[in-house]
């Protein structure tokens, strides 16, 4: 593990970590805030939207405040592998470096490096243990915003012995059935769209809901609300489910870290609550 930064906020430490990914096939950059004077901590992990780094949550989201007061430690990981030798395109922001969706590519060239659900879910778990020895391993909660809010879920979902809470930003709920989801799903996993639901929310939910209560914060004037993210689909699969879901559709406000700052407070305290 190497130490890239640190810097001190709300009493705690801010620090980016480098450490070498095998199911990435190359290094990966971790950041994460530890609250002063932290043992046997609640974490929580952040997962980011397209186009983003490590870099975007802890520097626009201003989370360390209330994670400090409620002493989580929050743990933001990057979106997606990097370096020279990791496949990307030219042309598209949704598809490549910044747009890993948090699932493990079949189709090659993608299937070398592109492998962010085993990262997540096997990988990061443990470098925390390894690393992090103030954590709780048994009390991981897991939220993140569009890209990050659909990694969230879907994680979540298939693993609610591991991240026992979960919330989302404008998340993409139903990937197999808008644009951002079809596109990359074809690109990473081929054609068979029966492989597909594995990293659908609602199609997993519909299999086997959690016993958690998930909290969602969607905004009205959302660019990205009617052809990408669709909350209605996942809260209808929940109503069907018996998933406890609370849904806030926030009035005015967009898709940019102006919402997600907005209300992160009350997904932290929604997720030490969940924790405690």
């Amino acid at each position: 593990m190497k130490t890239i930064s640190e810097n001190k906020i709300y009493g705690g430490i801010q620090a980016v970590y480098e450490h070498r990914s095998d199911a990435c096939n190359c290094d990966m950059r971790v950041a994460v805030f530890t609250p002063d004077g932290a043992k046997n901590a609640p974490a929580l992990i952040w997962l980011s939207g397209l186009t983003c780094t490590e870099q975007n949550f802890i520097t626009k989201a201003g989370a360390q405040r209330m994670a400090a007061e409620l002493g989580l430690i929050i743990i933001a990981p990057d979106t997606s592998p990097r370096g020279e030798h990791v496949p990307d395109t030219e042309d598209r922001y949704d598809f490549g470096k910044g747009a890993g969706f948090y699932l493990d590519a079949t189709q090659m060239p993608w299937m070398e490096n592109y492998s962010m659900e085993t990262y997540i879910r096997d990988e990061l778990t443990f470098w925390i243990k390894e690393n992090l020895p103030q954590v709780d391993p048994q009390r991981i909660g897991i939220f993140g915003h569009s890209m990050g809010g659909h990694g969230a879920l879907t994680l979540h979902l298939k693993n609610p012995e591991l991240f026992k809470s979960c919330s989302a930003f404008s998340p993409i709920v139903a990937p197999t059935q808008v644009p951002w989801g079809r596109n990359a799903f074809e690109g990473y996993l081929g054609n068979n769209e029966a492989k597909w639901s594995q990293y659908d929310a609602v199609d997993l939910v519909m299999a086997r809901p959690s016993g958690a209560h998930i909290l969602i914060d969607q905004g009205t004037d959302d660019e990205f609300l009617k052809e990408h993210l669709r909350p209605d689909l996942f809260d209808t699969a929940c109503q069907k489910m018996g998933q406890k879901l609370t849904l806030r559709m926030q009035q005015g406000y967009d898709h940019s870290y102006y919402f997600i700052t907005s209300f992160i407070e009350d997904h932290i305290k929604w997720h030490a609550q969940a924790l405690s």
